[in-house]
Formats: C-alpha cells, sequence, structure tokens
C-alpha cells in the first residue's frame, strides 16, 4: 500500500471513530432502549436516546402539583449549583409529566418560564400514559392518579449514565443536594470526560 493511501485510510478510520463509538449498541438495563417520542416545553419531539453522551437527571412531575413538584425542581438546582461551571454544562435534566392529559406544551412552558430554566440543560417533557408507565418502571418511579386530579408519586431525582443506565438515586429532596447523590453526579460526569 502507497504511503499516500495509508494516509487516507487511517484519517479515514479516525474520522469514524466517533460515529462507530456513538453507533454501538445500547446495554441491556438502559432506559434508552424505550422507543416513546416526547415532546418538550417548546414543542419539539425527542426520544429519551437523544440524550445519549452526557450522563442525565431525570425525574417525574406534573406541572399543577403545588408542594413536592417544586421541590424536585428546587433539587435538581440544588445539584446544578453544586457543580462546577464545566461540570453543569455537561449534565442534562429532564423532568416528564405524570399526567399527560393536563400537561400540554403550554403548561410545560409555563413553569420553564416561571422556574427560569436554561434550555441548554434543562428539559420539561410529555409523552403518552403508556409511555409514561414505561418510563416510571425503567426508574423505578411508582405513582397513581388520585380523586381530586393530584398524584400520590414516588419523589426521586436519578441519575443515568451517558448510555441510559441508571447509576444513583435519591428521594432526599431539597436546595442542599444529597451528598452520596452528589458524588454520583461528579463522578459520572468525570467519567462521561474521560471518554470524549
Amino acid at each position: 500500500m502507497s504511503r499516500l493511501a495509508s494516509l487516507l485510510l487511517t484519517t479515514l478510520l479516525c474520522l469514524a471513530a466517533p460515529l462507530v463509538a456513538q453507533a454501538a449498541p445500547l446495554p441491556p438495563d438502559s432506559a434508552y432502549l424505550l422507543e416513546d417520542t416526547y415532546t418538550d416545553q417548546a414543542g419539539q419531539d425527542f426520544l429519551l436516546t437523544d440524550g445519549r453522551g452526557q450522563p442525565r437527571l431525570v425525574a417525574m412531575f406534573y406541572t399543577s402539583c403545588r408542594y413536592i413538584c417544586p421541590l424536585i425542581i428546587d433539587s435538581a438546582k440544588g445539584v446544578e449549583r453544586a457543580l462546577e461551571p464545566e461540570e453543569r454544562q455537561r449534565l442534562g435534566i429532564l423532568l416528564v409529566s405524570l399526567d399527560p392529559d393536563r400537561d400540554d406544551v403550554a403548561a410545560l412552558k409555563s413553569v420553564f418560564d416561571k422556574r427560569r430554566l436554561d434550555a441548554e440543560r434543562w428539559t420539561l417533557a410529555r409523552t403518552e400514559a403508556a409511555a409514561v408507565r414505561r418510563l416510571a418502571a425503567v426508574l423505578g418511579v411508582r405513582y397513581r392518579p388520585l380523586a381530586d386530579g393530584e398524584f400520590n408519586h414516588t419523589s426521586a431525582l436519578v441519575l443515568l449514565d451517558a448510555d441510559g443506565r441508571v447509576l444513583a438515586r435519591t428521594e432526599r429532596l431539597g436546595a442542599v443536594p444529597d451528598p452520596e447523590f452528589l458524588a454520583a453526579v461528579k463522578a459520572s460526569l468525570a467519567d462521561s470526560m474521560t471518554r470524549n
């Protein structure tokens, strides 16, 4: 093989390596194997796997909740504030509604704007009821609708790794993050940095 052909082949292999890595199969315990379509606060459709490649905090909430769900958002903000700026840029935060009948795009956008969330990192989303059940099962979130329109649900932040596997979870809510959960977030961010 000529030197030029060898150089071209090496260049092509180097350029293709990230594509091959991105196309690697998902692990069997990945939340990203769920193929449901979600819609965000801007009305854009996406799949969970679109977030592949970076760690992500995921929680389930509903916009009309007055007590626990605002605390879930505060808890995610607390984790965000505890990170260094370069760490913060690499963490996605996804909140999925338990109430798709009432949480349309306008309701999601209202909470998003009211809470002054950063569109670079935060996504509030809705999906169909069956997809809500599938995601809740993967995340270990239990919920049930109540007669008054409220929901009884597990209040947890769940950390997914870059491939959508559950790495850690906390049900300790508040502006000051759970130290063990925060350590898991930081470790996941460091690990994803070394892979990229």
